[in-house]
């Protein structure tokens, strides 16, 4: 029974981006369905949180929108109804706001809207915030004779716990993995709770967060400066003057520490391309499945249920696999920004 119910909560929750794409695309034809329009316009970022189209009728949350004029300096706060001239949102540019100027070019001006993106980094904060200050109280309250936590506290624990003993202080050496610890957890919960509530296909989830490489870049960027800002001299050592012949890194060019240095950026480039593809990816395939089974009745009633069941077996397959994806992911980016750390606090030998 056990069994039954969980397979059937599953089987619901692979079925919701159906259903939402379904609300969605309920007003439009779909002989003139254009999957990869559809694919790319739930990716992207934007300045609504758009909920459904029905019959023709749009349900979104309108975001502030904060522009800048760059011609006249003056501020704009707003919602994307009442955009007032000269801005305008740019489709060759993804439907982000641009400015015509008075000689008639076009450039981006200062944009400090709060959108789709960013709305669900807010969500992300406050549920983190919840959960850890709910587990929190509960410590806090409890006898210190009382058994070990259970539910949805175990659970939380056997995370932290995870990152702390397994990734952190296994990687970095108990002599340094302490000042660490924080930011390793933090990076590792909130990809961890972005990429769920990115499988959630209606609000307040399904924005492609970890699948927007602006975001992945400035989580890479914060372990590089983790990384190299505090390595020690062993670590710069190893760099500028490694253990290698000398016409290797002196005469007649300074090969290794050059091919060290680009190692340096290379690291970070890794893992903001690793959690960037994967998590689009996922999320491409999901809808590009949900666009086929649409596709498929507009070819008549024997290609709809041929395509309509291996469509709906592949999106079960796929939710369950991103299910497991978003938790690899974020264990991926945290155990390898522990490794690059530790090596950046190499011991002397």
């Amino acid at each position: 029974m056990k069994r039954l119910r969980s397979l059937l909560i599953l089987a619901a929750f692979a079925l919701m981006p159906l259903l939402a794409f379904a609300t969605n695309e309920g007003g439009e034809k779909s002989e003139g369905l254009d999957i990869p329009k559809v694919v790319l316009e739930h990716l992207s970022d934007s300045y609504e949180w758009h909920i459904a189209t029905y019959e023709g009728k749009h349900l979104s949350i309108p975001l502030p929108i904060i522009v800048r004029n760059s011609a006249t300096g003056d501020w704009f706060v707003g919602t994307a109804e009442s955009l007032p001239e000269p801005f305008f949102f740019d489709e060759t540019h993804h439907g982000k706001i641009y400015e015509k100027m008075p000689d008639g070019t076009t450039e981006r001006p200062l944009d400090l809207s709060i959108t789709k993106t960013v709305a669900q980094i807010w969500i992300v904060v406050f549920v983190m915030l919840a959960v850890f200050l709910s587990c929190a109280r509960w410590y806090k309250n409890r006898d210190e004779k009382s058994e070990a936590p259970g539910g949805f506290v175990g659970m939380m624990e056997m995370f932290v716990m995870m990152i702390y003993e397994d990734v952190a202080k296994a990687s970095i050496g108990e002599k340094h993995f302490r000042p660490y610890a924080p930011y390793l957890l933090t990076v590792f919960f909130f990809i961890l709770t972005t990429n769920l509530l990115g499988l959630l296909p209606v609000f307040p989830g399904g924005a492609n967060v970890t699948g927007n490489i602006n975001i992945t870049f400035f989580l890479a960027f914060c372990s590089m400066v983790v990384i190299n800002l505090f390595g020690n001299k062993e670590y710069w050592k190893d760099i500028f003057w490694p253990e290698v012949p000398v016409f290797l890194k002196a005469y007649p060019v300074p090969l290794m520490p050059v091919i060290e240095f680009f190692g340096v950026f290379t690291k970070p480039f890794a893992l903001m391309v690793r959690l960037f593809a994967n998590m689009m990816a996922g999320h491409a395939i999901i809808l590009s499945f949900t666009c086929v089974i649409f596709l498929g009745w507009s070819m008549g009633v024997g290609y709809g249920i041929g395509l309509n069941f291996v469509s709906g077996i592949m999106m079960l397959f796929m939710n369950a696999l991103e299910l497991l994806v978003a938790f690899v992911q974020a264990y991926v980016f945290t155990l390898l920004s522990a490794v690059f750390i530790g090596l950046a606090h190499k011991e002397e030998e």
